[in-house]
């Protein structure tokens, strides 16, 4: 009896809505894992002051080229410049292209190494970290080395070691598998949905690929955490490690981002608050930055697939001028 009651009840408040006149139209848009467009449904009550807040409701958005006359960037690169103040895409050319993203892979590897994991846990090194790409930026770690995860991001994200990436994907994940898995979880959950990765330091894969808008996603997910903020504009770093035997090992990196390091210069009134390099010959050259304007309002940057360093910095310095 109390089970035909309460269906007797739901059908009464059904009727009453309807009679009511309160209806909803349902806004669908297409939501996939490989969209050409990231986008998602959202529902508006017609009649009503209050509506549903998109996915995007806090981001900003991209569905085609914008204002590409403003900048000097050739066909073949994808860039974009997001002001995360207004929310407000001042430029974008092959945004949504699918690019090999290189080392700014690591980008993510730190995101999800800073949700699931504590920065002061111990790390250690297995036969993982022994990289076998020819000229891969490695920081020489060998089995049995040991790190917290706080040393372990430094060095990472300054001095791109795709050794260190491993050993954090490792030790976090529980194997490096699991760890990418979490990687492409989180790149879905942001909505960076022409996104995959197949391993945590950016090495190249033809089944590893990302676009310039969903790195600005990444990014600007990984900018909310302090640490990271800081690690990004460091010129550079030392710290001691232990070796198997618990030998004191010292290191000292510098970064790879120019900016940081003073060798390349903002365009005026543009403060570079730090950022990421990325270079393989599958890539080309790569950088995703945050900076700042005179009014301090927060930019994120991000060039891919120049041929050179030089033509890397020079796009980069036509995306700021629109900042600045």
């Amino acid at each position: 009896m109390k089970c035909i009651n309460r269906i007797l009840i739901a059908l009464v408040l059904t009727m009453a809505i309807l009679l009511c006149g309160c209806k909803y139209t349902n806004y669908d848009m297409p939501y996939a894992a490989d969209p050409k467009i990231s986008s998602f449904s959202m529902i508006k009550y017609e009649g009503s002051s209050e509506t549903v807040d998109s996915f995007a409701s806090d981001l900003c958005v991209v569905e085609k080229d914008t204002n590409t006359s403003a900048a000097d960037i050739s066909a073949g690169s994808s860039a974009a410049i997001f002001d995360l103040y207004d929310k407000d895409t001042l430029f974008s050319k092959n945004a949504h292209t699918q690019v090999y993203p290189a080392s700014l892979t690591k980008i993510m590897t730190a995101l999800v190494a800073l949700k699931h994991g504590s920065v002061d846990s111990v790390l250690t090194a297995s036969t993982n970290v022994k990289i076998k790409e020819y000229d891969a930026q490695v920081m020489k770690l060998n089995p049995g080395d040991q790190m917290t995860l706080n040393q372990a991001l430094h060095i990472m994200l300054i001095y791109s070691a795709n050794d260190v990436a491993n050993m954090i994907a490792e030790n976090v994940g529980g194997s490096i598998d699991n760890f990418v898995e979490m990687m492409n979880q989180e790149a879905i959950r942001l909505g960076a949905t022409n996104t995959h990765f197949v391993n945590a330091n950016g090495l190249s894969d033809e089944n590893h690929y990302t676009t310039a808008y969903d790195l600005y996603l990444i990014m600007n997910e990984a900018c909310k955490y302090d640490l990271f903020n800081e690690i990004i504009g460091m010129p550079n770093y030392e710290t001691v490690y232990y070796d198997a035997a618990g030998n004191e090992k010292s290191i000292s990196v510098k970064s790879t981002n120019l900016y940081i390091q003073g060798n390349e210069s903002a365009p005026a009134g543009i403060t570079v608050i730090g950022g990421k390099t990325g270079t393989t010959n599958a890539a080309g050259h790569c950088l995703i930055l945050l900076s700042r304007d005179i009014k301090s309002r927060p930019y994120i940057s991000v060039v891919m697939k120049t041929q050179n360093r030089s033509e890397l910095y020079q796009y980069m310095n036509s995306l700021l001028k629109l900042a600045s």
